[in-house]
């Protein structure tokens, strides 16, 4: 029985040696290893916090001290060592254990996240919770070096530095900062001394005893201070903290559980808040996860020996690949379009367009409300922006599409990946809110394509747009069709007739259409005709095509893969309504007011009611009938 096989929780940990704890370490990178090949996830970011998490278990009690991960990426070791070992190998599949902290899922997951830059400020409210409730206990929040992009990360930083005793501990893990070796052994040997308890407590008395001099003391202790952190600055990069008024520590080596454990009992329990900035290496322990971090951040199955994808290409590009293929070909003829995107250039398809075209070409890190006030100058400017940004992501901007971007009517292009039921990432990633929280906006422009070729189309329609404009399409590859050598745009607000039927009207956005097709045909086997309209728009909607049909069939239907509260459905509803329709029967189908789990896509798609299926099943009791 290996070593992690006997962890049942994270107090057993307690119980072993460092050397044992270091083959621990070894134990829980095979096992990572063994079950992301298999199943797809956060690979780099988890192998390289294995001894940091060990160490927090070691020295913290969990779950009466609260850990909280920003992000959740880098969980998988905190998952195998507080009771989710035995079932670690369902990791992401459905009905499986989450890809990212989840209250729900366990006590020692102190934070359900999935969003970047949430830690600090969660942690701080935890902290006040706990001398609310006169409970002393420590909170560990661990952030990334990337997720400092976010001005939230700051904003908790900020109120943070105000506190005193309230136990909070925040570690950074910096994965990504160039730090020599000298430096880093200089520092971590400074931290080391420095957090010793009794050199805190002599400080702190030494401080009183400069402040108590008569007429000249607070000018002695500022002086004093000033010098103690002009030395601590000097040796380290920790000026930033400190001036929000943390003890800073660091940087240390993040795989050294000697000098981790060490300095963790040494600043546990804190009179004032703490950053502890660590080191680490993303993908530790596995060679191709080293060499290639981006890639192993979010992987999906591979053979562990070469680190090669286990995905069998079938031709088909994806949505993204389309877009960023066309983005290229878009900037090539109009020399003010630009891309912006929030720490996202793989996810979003701009690398090759960042390479071609670095002057026009912008990483904001994730700061995607930034993303979107920044593009909003730009356009005021006379320039094109082309924002690609998850939907999920995005929504994090909302304030900033409504007061920078539509108040004055910037022509800035959203390009919204991921919209939808995305899959194995769960909840905290669907793309399902973007057509009710752009759709309330006045002056913005909402578009979905059915396919790929109707994408390129969108874009050509959405740079030549004077205003605000939304184009939203889904993960995954497209439907196969051919993409046009000269796209050509679409009149906004004009919908598409696909086929004619006099029985029923469905009426679907984006790639619901495609199963809209589907159910129409299963439809017609059972003597049932029907009348597909391709929407394409969210808003305007093509008020006189719908009615031209509304009027004439009563039995409709709306499809959309997105939430019924305010989406398009909702949009077909109130049209109806402002235009005095009467006495007709309207079912739409989208997803209920809940969250949705992760899984595959198309389990979730027949699992939530929103594939051809669902829609079939709904046309039928519209008509009262049964599939025969």
């Amino acid at each position: 029985m290996s070593l992690l096989e006997q962890i049942k929780t994270s107090k057993d940990i307690k119980q072993l040696t460092r050397k044992e704890l270091k083959l621990l370490a070894k134990d829980i990178r095979n096992r990572i290893i063994d079950v992301v090949s298999k199943n797809g996830g956060h690979l780099a970011s988890s192998l390289g916090a294995v001894e940091l998490t060990l160490a927090i278990h070691y020295v913290f009690d969990l779950p009466t001290d609260t850990l909280i991960w920003d992000v959740g990426h880098q969980s998988y070791a905190h998952k195998l060592i507080t009771g989710r070992n035995d079932t670690f190998d369902t990791l992401r599949r459905y009905k499986g254990i989450s890809g990212f902290s989840k209250i729900k899922e366990s006590p020692y997951d102190g934070f359900t996240v999935g969003h970047s830059s949430t830690s600090i400020s969660a942690g701080l409210g935890v902290c006040y919770g706990n001398y609310l409730n006169k409970d002393d206990s420590d909170v560990i929040s661990v952030i990334g070096d990337g997720s400092l992009t976010a001005g939230l990360a700051y904003e908790g930083l900020n109120q943070a530095g105000e506190l005193k005793k309230r136990n909070l501990i925040v570690i950074l893990n910096d994965n990504d900062m160039s730090i020599s070796p000298n430096v880093g052994a200089l520092s971590s040997f400074l931290s080391r001394t420095f957090s010793a308890r009794y050199l805190q407590a002599m400080r702190n008395r030494f401080g009183s005893f400069l402040k108590s001099l008569p007429k000249i003391g607070d000018d002695i202790y500022k002086i004093a201070k000033r010098s103690e952190e002009s030395f601590k600055t000097f040796m380290t990069p920790g000026m930033l903290f400190e001036a929000f008024n943390f003890d800073y520590f660091g940087p240390i080596d993040g795989h050294n559980l000697d000098h981790l454990i060490d300095i963790l009992k040494n600043i546990k329990n804190p009179k004032d808040p703490v950053l502890l900035h660590v080191t680490t290496v993303k993908g530790k322990g596995y060679e191709p996860a080293e060499k290639n971090p981006v890639y192993f951040h979010g992987v999906g199955s591979f053979a562990v020996d070469t680190g090669k994808s286990k995905k069998i290409p079938n031709g088909i590009p994806s949505y993204t690949q389309v877009f960023g293929s066309y983005m290229l070909s878009l900037a090539e003829n109009n020399e003010k379009i630009v891309a912006v995107t929030a720490a996202m250039p793989e996810g979003t398809g701009l690398i090759e367009f960042s390479k071609q075209y670095p002057d026009r070409f912008f990483d904001v890190g994730i700061a995607e409300q930034h993303a979107v006030t920044f593009s909003a100058g730009l356009a005021s400017k006379g320039l094109k922006p082309v924002v690609a940004i998850y939907s999920t992501f995005l929504q994090r901007a909302f304030d900033q599409i409504l007061h920078d971007v539509c108040i004055d009517s910037h022509p800035v292009v959203f390009a919204i990946d991921r919209g939808g039921v995305v899959g194995e990432d769960g909840p905290t990633h669907h793309g399902l809110f973007d057509y009710s929280y752009l759709r309330c906006m006045p002056n913005m422009t909402i578009m979905a394509p059915k396919d790929e070729n109707e994408l390129v189309r969108m874009l050509v329609t959405a740079v030549q747009h004077t205003g605000p404009v939304a184009v939203r399409y889904p993960r995954g590859t497209g439907e196969g069709v051919q993409v046009e050598n000269n796209p050509t745009p679409i009149k906004i607000g004009k919908a598409k007739v696909i086929s004619k039927g006099d029985d029923l009207l469905i009426i679907a956005i984006g790639n619901s259409v495609n199963e809209a097709v589907k159910a129409s045909k299963c439809l017609e086997e059972q003597g049932i005709y029907t009348t597909v309209i391709n929407a394409r728009f969210v808003k305007p909607l093509d008020t006189d095509l719908i009615m031209e049909y509304a009027v004439k069939i009563k039995k409709i239907i709306t499809v959309e893969e997105h939430v019924l509260d305010g989406g398009f459905g909702s949009a077909v509803l109130e049209m109806l309504s402002d235009q005095g329709v009467t006495r007709y029967s309207l079912k739409r189908i989208g997803i209920k007011n809940r969250f949705v789990e992760h899984g595959p896509q198309n389990i979730l798609r027949k699992e939530y009611e929103i594939d051809y299926l669902a829609i079939t099943d709904a046309a039928m009791e519209i008509h009262g009938k049964t599939i025969e």
